[in-house]
């Protein structure tokens, strides 16, 4: 996994794993970006390496997306902001990504919460609005997952 900074933010970018036709989230709407938040699992360094699909069924192409979330513990605080880079999304694509959140164990997360897509690339000129608008979330872990 590559490791780098972002505005001062943690971000953790992942080559896709592999692609599957999944399920698309239940109430996400036709032209959704959908993040769902497939699975977690401790790695051997002590962090939580989460696994999500992503699909672009916005019809618009993007040359970039990353997104910011905030991580909730246990007891409800945010403990950390990271940024996930999901890389180039054509319409349609599916991909698997994982990314690890560092220093803790899934059992301590007990929620992510999307707060902004912090790029968002559309045919070379930065468009936030559609990443963020068309963002629908949904976690198939303990973990709960949203917008």
């Amino acid at each position: 996994m590559r490791i780098s900074s972002l505005t001062g933010l943690l971000l953790l970018a992942a080559a896709p794993a592999f692609a599957q036709d999944a399920a698309a989230p239940q109430d996400a709407p036709d032209t959704a970006f959908e993040i769902e938040l497939n699975g977690a699992a401790d790695t051997d360094a002590g962090n939580c390496r989460l696994t999500f699909v992503a699909r672009n069924q916005t019809g618009t192409p993007l040359d970039q997306v990353a997104y910011e979330f905030a991580v909730f513990d246990t007891s409800g605080r945010v403990t950390q902001i990271v940024a996930f880079d999901f890389g180039a999304m054509v319409a349609g694509k599916t991909r698997i990504l994982q990314f690890d959140v560092g220093g803790m164990a899934c059992g301590d997360v007990s929620g992510i919460v999307a707060n902004d897509a912090i790029v968002c690339t559309v045919e070379g000129t930065e468009n936030a609005g559609i990443c963020l608008s068309s963002l629908a979330a949904r976690s198939l872990t303990d973990i709960q997952f949203g917008i």
